[in-house]
């Protein structure tokens, strides 16, 4: 097993790819702690990831407060001996418009709990992988430089701050032997609501690709999976595409 004897913190993990990922690092051997704000969600996951036999323990936990993320990762810590793999997959509030029409006040306050939530769960974990000497640290979403999709929004720009701001801590991180990546996605189309009003925007994404496929929750989750691997070890301070070639990040 990949994962085998490592702990891993979900923030998000009662969402949709939250779970995927959940499940491919149990699937692997991973222990993982589910961290959210919706019980329900929470242990439907876990439950799923039980029945496989895997492990998994959840979490209310609101990752805008930071000393709540604290209490959290520290129980986890003591619970768990230490946390080798978090990653924090709580969704941007995206205002799809042009930007001419979007609110200045909306723009920035959703862009702000993006970076918010990414800077408190991330320190968080640092704290203890930095005593450690080890650790994963996985972004979703990434940069795409060669974004020529317009109504985009908010969405490009706040995954553009986050991976600004991985690669900050890339810089910071790497001399204690902490790994930081982000996961490039370009969008996942079976997380989009299946009404009639998303079909040109799944097409858009599968014809964006030179292979004409777009990657599903289960790539994302076997993707995480091996870059937080030992087998990944040299998958750092970058971003892995998997995209299909959509993206050209």
């Amino acid at each position: 097993m990949l994962l085998e004897n490592k702990t891993a913190v979900i923030y998000g993990g009662g969402g949709s790819i939250g779970g995927a990922v959940a499940g491919a690092f149990a699937a692997e051997g991973a222990r993982v702690f589910l961290a959210g704000r919706t019980p329900a969600k929470l242990d439907a996951v876990a439950d799923r990831i039980r029945a496989a036999g895997g492990q998994a323990e959840t979490a209310v936990v609101d990752a805008l407060d930071a000393s709540a993320v604290d209490d959290h990762i520290d129980a986890v810590v003591e619970k768990s001996g230490g946390v080798d793999i978090s990653i924090n997959l709580i969704t941007q509030e995206g205002i799809f418009q042009p930007l001419a029409d979007i609110a200045t006040a909306g723009f920035v306050e959703a862009i702000g709990k993006a970076l918010t939530t990414q800077l408190i769960t991330t320190k968080a974990a640092a704290r203890h992988m930095v005593k450690q000497e080890s650790g994963v640290l996985l972004f979703f979403g990434g940069s795409d430089a060669a974004n020529t999709s317009p109504g985009l929004g908010n969405v490009q720009v706040g995954m553009d701050a986050v991976e600004s701001l991985r690669r900050q801590w890339a810089v910071e991180l790497a001399p204690h032997g902490i790994r930081t990546v982000t996961l490039l996605t370009g969008g996942i189309v079976d997380t989009f609501p299946d009404i009639p009003e998303m079909d040109a925007a799944k097409q858009s994404i599968i014809d964006s690709s030179p292979l004409k496929r777009a990657a599903t929750m289960a790539d994302v989750g076997s993707v995480a999976a091996f870059v937080a691997s030992e087998q990944g070890r040299s998958i750092t301070s970058t971003q892995v595409n998997i995209s299909f070639g959509a993206c050209n990040g």
